[in-house]
């Protein structure tokens, strides 16, 4: 099977590259990325198909450091099958998928169970993480000898952080014995009061409902970025979202520390003054805008872990990923049914999904308002994501695998979560106006998804 995608804009952060170009794309690999050679069949006779993308970025596939796809166990939330519908419509081709599900990915069976799901399913990569700690309970550490020989990328205990500082540093000891990266969920609970379920502040206040501190965050943080410096440990801090975490990983990097860190888009495109639903809100009234102990509305499709925060941490989110101190952007595509996210805000849980959005929030968010450059975005949502993970992908390299996206940068779109693959509605995003959207994903050569 031979495909040539034709004068397209590529976009490659691994080779710093940025021309209009023919990509030759044959048995699953890119063979050559040639001068373009003009009007789409005028110099491919030969091609099995010829995509015309003219006006589009062609960028190396996608890929995400952190979902959850619920199976096993979940499968009511999501299933594998359509976790990889909603990447592949996202324009990812690789994801980091996360270890809190029933069973917990603690065994190696479970990691063969997940493999043959992903076997059945459309082509997007599943680079599947194991827990720190047997069961996440914190006390025994997982088999990291054996788990990474059945093929996983990290480890993490996400949802939790490893309370016991002694168990989290024989962890880190064993990974960096094994070359392996701690996906680390930062949260100290014993901050944490009961039903605290959004930033701690004015408007948490304004609501009467219970605030997370920031300081929650940030004191595990400065503690496992200590250990990993004791350690030398790969460490990845997931889900990053105040300006005081970020002034503890900038210091770490200037000491040389091995540390890297992600945040979503919902942090930098929102905060915890978006959570109130007010009068004349279009969602106002809708099952997941619930009342709360002020009798105001809420919207638990805003609410997350850790929760939004206010706008000088969201700024500070913004600063982050033009100077490197933040290295990628994951989506935490957490999808929950509508029945869980129709209850009390304190009682909802936390999480929202992200594949779909991912792309078009970041783009219109950072590159459309001239805060980052297409390269810049590119890297944080693919390039850098393979390095820290050690995937062989974020490339449009001669040799490597035909894993490509094709994006139009100029098309708007609202958003309907209606349309959405992924099984989750759970979207902050609906009826945002959004600019970017993915035409169409190849994963291995073979075209995964294609926008009508």
């Amino acid at each position: 099977m031979k495909t040539i995608i034709k004068n397209g804009r590529v976009i490659d952060p691994s080779q710093m590259t940025d021309r209009v170009a023919d990509i030759v794309v044959e048995d699953g690999m890119i063979k050559a990325v040639t001068e373009p050679s003009g009007a789409a069949g005028s110099a491919a006779d030969d091609a099995d198909e010829i995509i015309d993308a003219t006006g589009m970025w062609v960028v190396p596939g996608l890929i995400d450091t952190h979902v959850h796809f619920r199976e096993p166990g979940l499968e009511y939330k999501e299933e594998i099958r359509t976790g990889c519908l909603a990447a592949a419509a996202g324009g990812f081709t690789a994801v980091c998928t996360m270890p809190n599900t029933k069973p917990f990915v603690d065994s190696v069976e479970t990691v063969e169970y997940i493999k043959e799901r992903e076997a059945a399913a459309n082509g997007v990569k599943l680079l599947q993480s194991a827990c720190i700690t047997v069961g996440q309970k914190g006390t025994e550490i997982v088999d990291m000898e054996a788990l990474k020989a059945a093929g996983v990328y990290g480890f993490s205990e996400d949802g939790r952080s490893v309370d016991d500082i002694k168990v989290m540093r024989e962890a880190m000891k064993r990974a960096k014995s094994l070359d392996m990266p701690i996906l680390d969920h930062t949260e100290e609970k014993a901050l944490l009061d009961a039903g605290a379920c959004m930033n701690r502040g004015k408007f948490s206040d304004m609501l009467g409902l219970t605030g997370i501190p920031a300081e929650a965050e940030e004191l595990t943080a400065a503690r496992d970025i200590l250990l990993a410096k004791e350690t030398g440990c790969r460490l990845h801090l997931q889900h990053i979202s105040t300006l005081g975490s970020l002034d503890i990983i900038k210091a770490a990097k200037s000491w040389g520390i091995r540390v890297t860190a992600e945040t979503a888009p919902h942090y930098f495109a929102l905060s915890d003054g978006d959570i109130t639903v007010r009068d004349g809100d279009a969602a106002d009234g809708t099952y997941h805008c619930v009342e709360t102990p002020s009798g105001m509305k809420a919207d638990t499709h805003k609410k997350m872990n850790p929760p939004l925060r206010t706008k000088r941490d969201r700024y500070a989110m913004i600063t982050a990923l033009i100077d490197g101190t933040i290295d990628t952007i994951a989506t935490d595509h957490a999808p929950h049914s509508a029945e869980e996210k129709s209850k009390p805000f304190d009682q909802a849980p936390f999480g929202i999904i992200g594949l779909e959005t991912s792309f078009a929030v970041s783009h219109t968010e950072l590159v459309k308002k001239g805060f980052i450059n297409p390269m810049r975005l590119i890297a944080l949502m693919s390039t850098n994501a393979a390095r820290i993970l050690g995937y062989d992908g974020g490339t449009l390299r001669v040799g490597a695998r035909a894993d490509i996206t094709v994006i139009d940068p100029e098309e708007e779109w609202t958003v309907n979560a209606e349309d959405f693959k992924s099984k989750g509605r759970n979207t902050p995003f609906e009826g945002m106006k959004l600019t970017g959207r993915v035409r169409l994903t190849m994963a291995d050569g073979n075209v995964i998804y294609r926008k009508e």
